[in-house]
């Protein structure tokens, strides 16, 4: 195989999990062809790895049946099963010129060595996306973190400006701090909704109107950070210095499972990153009740 990609290689999708599903259609109405889904042999995911393929127009087969043509194999799968998946398709192709990739915030591209060693570029490339089932989010805008060999490098990086997001390149070593920030920015945020929707309950707020009545704040906050920053964008007691209604929250927030926990550490971020008044009688607030 030459070592040149056409300017649309093929691309072959390990998996037919939430990630893989918006990543081949938004590759697919890019102009990429999808040549096949791969999956795992159990009914379920072949199941999900057929529709899938219907959507795309690729063919389906289970890993321990693949005979991959595509140049460019993009494996989809949980961390815990990117090696052993690679290993068990070291036979489905001649992997000399090809690329292969893994989409995993937290590993690198050495969980494909098995690949590399028989003539792969490979590379780690993770869209700072949060994929949940019955979602399928447009990939443009996206940053794209890319790290591996520079050829595997080179033709994520075409792909990824083809699907209008943006690439950018991670150090090996940075990549643990990386997603734990991409943890912080979505499923923990979420963890966080949660706390507010327990004291919003332990407010009379009825549960079933929370999420409606939260909204609006909710994003008129990440509104504001978009315009002016996280500084730009804090408000309430804290930024006022109000220690007063502070340690009215510490009281009431015994009550709430976990809240005031979460309270309690989020307020001392605020106070250590974030503009606020009585600094120093508010850090003590803290430890003392």
């Amino acid at each position: 195989m030459s070592g040149k990609l056409s300017a649309k290689p093929r691309i072959a999708i390990v998996g037919a999990g939430n990630l893989a599903g918006a990543l081949a259609l938004s590759l697919r109405e890019a102009g990429y062809r999808i040549d096949q889904i791969v999956a795992r042999g159990q009914a379920g995911s072949l199941r999900r790895a057929r529709r899938l393929g219907r959507e795309v127009r690729a063919s389906v087969a289970a890993i321990t049946r693949a005979q991959i043509r595509a140049e460019i194999v993009w494996f989809c799968v949980p961390d815990g099963a990117i090696a052993s998946t690679a290993r068990s398709l070291t036979g489905a192709a001649d992997w000399s010129g090809k690329v292969a990739v893994h989409s995993s915030g937290a590993l690198t591209s050495d969980e494909l060595d098995v690949l590399r060693q028989r003539g792969a570029a490979v590379a780690s490339v993770h869209p700072l996306m949060t994929f949940v089932r019955g979602s399928r989010p447009s990939l443009g805008g996206v940053p794209f973190a890319i790290e591996g060999d520079p050829k595997a490098r080179r033709a994520a990086r075409a792909i990824i400006l083809r699907l209008r997001g943006q690439p950018f390149t991670i150090r090996k070593e940075r990549k643990e701090a990386y997603h734990a920030w991409g943890t912080f920015a979505s499923p923990l945020l979420t963890a966080l909704v949660v706390a507010c929707e327990r004291v919003a309950v332990a407010a009379g707020v009825s549960r079933k109107s929370v999420r409606e009545k939260m909204l609006p704040i909710l994003q008129q906050t990440l509104s504001n950070y978009a315009r002016w920053g996280a500084p730009g964008a804090f408000s309430g007691p804290i930024v006022r210095g109000d220690v007063a209604t502070v340690r009215k929250h510490l009281r009431v927030l015994r009550t709430v499972p976990g809240a005031r926990d979460v309270y309690v550490a989020l307020a001392r971020v605020a106070l250590r990153d974030l503009p606020a008044k009585n600094r120093a009688a508010l850090e003590k607030m803290l430890i003392t009740n």
